[in-house]
């Protein structure tokens, strides 16, 4: 996925569970395959847990600034790096169309916002699952401007 989508930072494959689903306790433990769960989780430069964050499920994500004061919380200097160069996005087979994923994103958003107005125990997190993709949308919108100058 690194060489096929040209991306210059690592990905940790777990296939085993062994590297960190297991010694970070993050396997799901109502999946059968025990995948893990989505997760954040800010280790320090020696090595110990300072933070956690732990989602339900794959659509549920923290807030980008409260992963990043969480990192900012351990005082490790930031690291200097090239800001990425945006290429022309090209979906593979199963891919959506980058021109419409704020489409998506709004159709996501409204229809987690009509789920959250039938049920209202729900309520809170179609709101919140709403913001997420409102997000999402901009950083869209951002990545289209940079693309198109």
């Amino acid at each position: 996925m690194i060489a096929q989508d040209g991306l210059n930072f690592p990905f940790l494959s777990d296939p085993d569970r062994s590297l960190a689903i297991t010694p970070y306790g993050v396997a799901n433990p109502t999946d059968r395959r025990e995948i893990a769960i989505p997760a954040t989780i800010v280790i320090d430069p020696a090595g110990r847990e300072t933070g956690r964050i732990e989602s339900i499920d794959f659509a549920e994500r923290p807030h980008e600034d409260v992963t990043l004061e969480m990192v900012r919380s351990i005082g490790a200097p930031p690291v200097d790096q090239p800001d990425p160069a945006p290429g022309v996005p090209e979906p593979g087979k199963a891919l959506m169309p980058f021109d419409a994923l704020r489409v998506y994103f709004r159709g996501a958003k409204f229809a987690a916002l009509a789920m959250g107005g039938r049920f209202p125990e729900a309520e809170e997190d179609a709101r919140a699952y709403g913001a997420t993709m409102d997000r999402y949308s901009e950083a869209v919108k951002v990545m289209y401007k940079q693309l198109t100058g």
